[in-house]
């Protein structure tokens, strides 16, 4: 069995964080990054589950700009086999990453993906619900 584990980039969480001169955002030049704590977790289960033997290949993704291939990089350094990025500059919103998402299961297979409980730059906690109702998991 597969296991897809969708990986996040956001601001450390070590980092205290600066609002915009405009208000519009976070400023994020010249700030650590790093993978979501809670991605973090997600990937940790999916290679306990390959350790105990009941899964075969553990996938990261990601989705957004090209240094999120860091991101993938550390989720292949905790020992995912593999790791797909999904490139866009975009600010991409939850049911947008939910339609990506369903498109990579669609590709992969997994016998089962599994999200982090939330992301701690916009607190959503939505992706999860939203692909599993677009599959119809």
């Amino acid at each position: 069995m597969k296991i897809l584990v969708p990986v996040k980039r956001v601001v450390d969480y070590n980092v205290k964080v600066r609002v915009k001169s405009d208000g519009s955002g976070v400023e994020l030049a010249n700030v650590k990054m790093s993978m979501n704590p809670f991605d973090e977790i997600a990937v940790e289960e999916a290679l306990r589950l390959k350790e105990a033997g009941k899964a075969t290949e553990v996938i990261a993704v990601s989705i957004g700009p090209a240094q999120a291939s860091e991101t993938l990089r550390t989720a292949l350094a905790m020992g995912a086999d593999r790791g797909i990025l999904v490139k866009t500059d975009a600010t991409v919103e939850p049911l947008a990453v939910a339609k990506i998402l369903k498109g990579v299961v669609g590709e992969e297979a997994p016998g089962l993906v599994i999200l982090g409980k939330q992301a701690i730059d916009d607190d959503c906690n939505q992706t999860g619900q939203m692909l599993a109702a677009l599959l119809g998991w």
